[in-house]
């Protein structure tokens, strides 16, 4: 859930670039891309998300728009898949579905003699 400031900034100086599967919106300053050529200063963007606010949720394409790595925004539709891309899955890091080796002490904390 964004904060009131963010919302506040969004309202006031944000431009809506597009949104993806998950509902997560983006949004870059307004005017932002009048930025001189030969200028440091790059247009501001940023993500309100649906939900939990969990930057895992950003899917590539729209990470490489976010940090400025792409110019252009993804399609409103999303990249074409291809057959050996897989779903895009948030951080499971600290849940009860992470990943724990074998022999880890959450796991039974046994593992095979060496």
């Amino acid at each position: 859930m964004a904060t009131i400031g963010t919302r506040l900034y969004t309202w006031l100086r944000g431009e809506a670039v597009g949104s993806d599967s998950a509902g997560n919106r983006y949004f870059r300053e307004r005017g932002g891309g009048t930025v001189h050529r030969d200028s440091l200063r790059r247009e501001r963007r940023w993500v309100i998300y649906a939900g939990e606010d969990e930057a895992s949720q950003v899917p590539p394409e729209w990470h490489a728009w976010l940090h400025h790595t792409v110019t252009e925004a993804p399609p409103s539709g999303g990249t074409p898949r291809r057959p050996w891309m897989k779903t895009h899955q948030p951080n499971r890091t600290g849940s009860d579905l992470a990943y724990r080796p074998p022999g880890h002490t959450l796991s039974g904390g046994q593992r095979d003699k060496a």
